[in-house]
């Protein structure tokens, strides 16, 4: 028999405390998190007195920390790897030789029992909080960005299916606006006319219809659905997490979720970092009323090559008109339904002006501007970007939010959809974030203990050097009598 073979089969005394390494990551996660909070929260989801014993609801959550943090995407395979594997067992609280509960424990709890719960939201909310205790969130400082999770669905298999139109949430504020300012330019009320619910057509997906079709530039085409989150400044921890199907504009769902952050964290949010795909008028709007400094990436306008630019034209608020570049008056005309304001230039001007061809190609000769009535909010936000305080908040994004999502790809298996359906994608995005989170927690926490460790044994050190020094000087005097 060979050697190896012997040495396998003999009999060991061991404990699987002895088996882990002392600076293993569920160690420090073990150490520095207390996860008993779970059992109060899901109290209400198990009955007392009725069926078999459940599986420890902090070991069903605890095995799916494991998935999430080590990228495991088969909840199978994720059972087989804690079979193997002794740092898995040892964070479970099983033994060698425990037997480890089977697969469909996970997905039928997930299925029967946490279903219409929001535990998930719950687990990830807690885990912030204790990172708030532990003075590595101040929510000072946000940075908001999304990212695309390919949908278990085949871009090929799909239906095309009419819907309703969701009704944007600013719209009823807008609308007292139009009013007010067709009041103040001493034109008419619009007609009332009769809201029909307007429909589009969609691409939906026969194998997963909650998820969206992408259409982006730059973008990968088919059906994704989209993770919103925001970061904090102060140590990276994310604040929170969004999922939308892939066909839901990034501005759309971000005020809302601010507002759920200020309200359950207590934030006092003084600054945003956002790309440009949330340069709307209403989310700056919303900035500016909050009274939050926001710093919004910069979007290259369109136009055709040889034309003048919307920049090329100065906007005089006092006389509520444009200046184009022959220093001409483009007048207001009216405001619309959507809320823009229309400036239109004299024809008989313009058919005299040598600027004609590069300003316009209308067959009336006649230069028309939309000005949208919150455009204010905007021009004032943009204007953010280009200060110094401006300028150091918007070179973080890439140190924080973008490289959450590039760890949360790399290292946790976020690149893809694991189950089909917008809640079993909102399960996966909170507990990637959460697991990220805990990750933080526990290595900054070790890092300081570290640190504490290292100063107070420096200044012991120091101590008893400086004794050893007045014994030796003592001595010295000594000898000299």
């Amino acid at each position: 028999m060979l050697r190896e073979n012997i040495i396998q089969n003999e009999m060991e005394f061991v404990t699987i405390e002895s088996l882990v390494p002392r600076d293993h990551l569920l160690r420090k996660i073990a150490k520095t998190i207390d996860f008993s909070f779970i059992r109060e929260k899901v109290k209400e989801l198990y009955c007392k007195d009725n069926g078999r014993p459940s599986v420890d609801p902090v070991v069903l959550f605890k095995m799916l920390f494991i998935g999430y943090l080590y990228g495991v995407r088969s909840e199978r395979q994720l059972i087989k790897e804690i079979e193997v594997n002794v740092a898995y067992r040892w964070f479970l609280g099983f033994s060698l030789q425990s037997k480890v509960p089977h697969h469909s424990t996970i997905s039928q709890n997930r299925r029967r029992r946490f279903a219409e719960s929001n535990i998930y939201q719950e687990i990830f909310d807690e885990i912030v909080i204790r990172a708030i205790k532990k003075k590595m969130v101040d929510g000072k400082t946000l940075y908001t960005d999304s990212t695309h999770l390919k949908a278990n669905a085949n871009k090929n298999k799909h239906v095309r299916k009419q819907v309703q139109k969701t009704t944007k949430e600013y719209l009823e504020s807008l609308e007292k606006d139009i009013i007010k300012d067709r009041q103040a330019q001493s034109k008419k009320p619009l007609k009332e006319i009769k809201k029909t619910e307007e429909s589009k057509e969609i691409k939906e997906s026969t194998t997963d219809p909650e998820s969206g079709y992408m259409v982006r530039d730059g973008k990968p085409k088919g059906f994704f659905y989209l993770d919103h989150r925001t970061v904090d400044s102060k140590f990276n921890i994310i604040t929170d997490t969004y999922v939308t199907p892939g066909n839901v504009n990034d501005s759309t769902p971000y005020l809302e979720r601010l507002d759920y952050q200020i309200d359950k964290f207590n934030f006092n949010v003084e600054s945003v970092g956002l790309d440009a795909g949330y340069s709307t008028s209403a989310i700056c709007k919303g900035l500016e009323e909050r009274e939050i400094y926001g710093v919004i990436g910069y979007s290259r306008p369109g136009g055709r090559k040889g034309e003048f630019r919307r920049r090329d034209y100065k906007y005089d608020q006092e006389n509520n008109c444009y200046i184009c570049p022959a220093e001409e008056k483009l007048e207001y005309r009216t405001t619309g339904r959507d809320g823009y304001r229309t400036y239109a230039s004299n024809p008989k001007v313009c058919r005299q002006c040598k600027y004609l061809r590069v300003c316009t190609k209308s067959k009336k000769q006649q230069k028309i501007i939309s000005r949208h009535l919150w455009q204010g909010y905007k021009d004032a936000v943009d204007e953010h970007r280009l200060t110094e305080r401006g300028k150091k908040i918007y070179i973080r994004r890439k140190e924080t939010v973008e490289r959450s999502f590039a760890d949360a790809k790399q290292l946790h298996g976020h690149r893809y959809a694991r189950m089909r359906g917008l809640a079993k994608v909102i399960e996966q995005a909170l507990l990637t974030a959460a697991c990220q989170n805990m990750k933080k927690i526990a290595l900054h926490s070790f890092d300081l203990l570290n640190k504490i460790g290292f100063m107070l044994t420096k200044h012991l050190l120091k101590n008893i050097f400086d004794q050893i020094l007045k014994i030796i000087a003592k001595d010295r005097v000594s000898l000299q009598y």
